[in-house]
């Protein structure tokens, strides 16, 4: 591990987050809220921390290892989530603790949701901008972002894209350069935030509204302008763009670019992950609609339909927007939802969750063993469309299924040794694993009311999530620091 290249790049990267404070800045101006000193106080802080990182080991231009790239990762992230709580922090409203401030910024960089403030009319639009941005720019990894500039400085990027990327098979690149990789990623994503932000505004949306919601809504994070979330507008509308888009940026993003690319949208199609991420979403939300109308929770089928389509869709990518409150819903289908959530998004995508790739062949390795005991001299092979999966990759998933269920078990049993009831300790434990947002219980809206212990935990929990588990666990292996 070369200590030096680390700290040099993590200087460059906390003077490239500083500049993140310039939009809330200009917003502040704008509106002329008074939050405007907490924003330039946080963008001299971080610019000037960044600046005594990085000049002293400014000539240490070196290649980075893998090792190192999960190290940059890792502190990057920490770090990030600790300065970005400054802001909020430092403003006169919301009045924040440390511990509030630093969840609240985990959160939203994470691009979970959960959220431990209420009355956000009452806030600055300036800090409710914010809190949007910083969803989007954790939406598909500010790592990524930066691998699009580093190598302009002289630095490999692919150590920090396999390290930063989500899925099973990070070895596959778009394109033969990373530096192409991560902008071609980043024009989709910044194509789909100009799209959704367009049709948001024409649904009725204020413009502010519509780039806030746009932004969570490309990164699946769920933080809302409003306390109703998307309920406040009341426009099936709004809610049917909302499903849309939600949709879209739980695919695979490489399969987005495969499309634009070949133009070919027959693609979509032909993806066995997309199939079955666009099935599990329908289905779920077949179900529970049918539930909610049977159970009489609602009086007619077309709200049943409108709630649970809803709900189901935002859930099962994990965006966690609302327009009702499911944890208020019938017992089956509150757990439904939120085991839902546990399958996430599609690899590659800004979805949280253990992804439906690993789901789909889990389930196809299943169907081999059965195929195995009626024929154990066979050799069968699995598939993802034409290309045969090899065992590495199986051992890779089935070594993150147990790391996230061993990892999910500790943390539930540490955020109920805090004294949280269980209910509530095991959804929010899923809320903040899964990036999700709300829960069930008494986190189903907020987390203000949990201990400041349980809160540290549940952001430990968000970054285990929003680094798929190996890139921070991988930390904690004594082989990790050997030479």
């Amino acid at each position: 591990m070369n200590p030096y290249a680390i700290l040099r790049i993590l200087g460059l990267l906390l003077m490239l987050f500083s500049s993140t404070m310039l939009p809330p800045i200009l917003v502040s101006l704008y509106y002329r809220d008074g939050a405007t000193f907490a924003f330039v106080y946080a963008f001299v802080v971080i610019m000037l921390l960044g600046l005594v990182v990085w000049l002293p080991l400014r000539q240490q231009v070196e290649e980075l290892r893998l090792r190192d790239g999960f190290m940059v990762v890792v502190l990057f992230w920490t770090v990030l989530g600790l300065f970005g709580a400054l802001p909020l922090y430092l403003a006169e409203l919301p009045k924040m603790s440390i511990t509030d401030a630093v969840f609240e910024s985990i959160s939203g960089l994470t691009t979970t949701g959960a959220t431990v403030l209420s009355d956000l009319h009452e806030l600055p639009r300036s800090i409710l901008y914010y809190r949007q941005q910083l969803q989007w720019f954790g939406g598909m990894g500010i790592i990524v972002l930066a691998v699009a500039v580093l190598p302009m400085l002289g630095i490999g990027g692919m150590q920090l894209y396999k390290a930063e990327m989500p899925g099973p098979l990070k070895d596959t690149k778009l394109t033969p350069r990373i530096t192409e990789t991560a902008k071609a990623l980043w024009y989709i994503y910044l194509s789909l935030t100009v799209a959704c932000t367009l049709a948001y505004w024409a649904a009725g949306m204020e413009l502010f509204d519509a780039i806030g919601h746009a932004f969570s809504t490309i990164a699946i994070g769920g933080f809302s302008t409003h306390d109703a979330s998307i309920g406040h507008f009341d426009s099936v509308l709004i809610e049917w763009i909302a499903i849309i888009f939600l949709v879209i940026a739980g695919a695979n993003f490489a399969l987005h670019f495969s499309v634009w690319r070949n133009r070919k949208p027959k693609n979509y199609l032909l993806d066995s992950e997309f199939r079955l991420f666009v099935s599990l979403l329908a289905g779920v939300a077949l179900v529970v609609s049918l539930y909610l109308y049977f159970s009489e929770f609602y009086d007619d089928f077309a709200t049943a339909l409108r709630m649970g389509v809803f709900q189901t869709v935002s859930i099962g990518t994990t965006a966690g927007f609302a327009t009702a409150d499911y944890s208020t819903w019938p017992g089956f289908v509150g757990i439904l939802l939120l085991l839902l959530s546990f399958i996430g998004g599609c690899a590659g995508s800004t979805g949280g969750g253990i992804k439906v790739i690993r789901f789909l062949l889990l389930i196809k390795q299943g169907a081999r063993e059965i195929q195995r005991l009626i024929h154990p001299r066979a050799h069968i092979p699995i598939r993802i469309g034409s290309r045969v999966i090899e065992n590495r990759v199986f051992s890779a998933v089935w070594g993150f299924f147990a790391l996230y269920v061993a990892s999910f078990t500790l943390i539930y049993l540490a955020i109920a040794f805090t004294g949280v009831d269980l209910i509530t300790a095991f959804s929010a434990v899923a809320a903040t694993m899964n990036n999700l947002g709300p829960g069930l219980g008494s986190v189903g809206s907020s987390f203000a009311h949990l201990n400041d212990p349980a809160k540290w935990i549940l952001c430990f929990a968000m970054l285990l999530g929003r680094l798929e588990v190996f890139t921070l666990l991988v930390l904690l292996s004594p082989a990790y620091w050997r030479k």
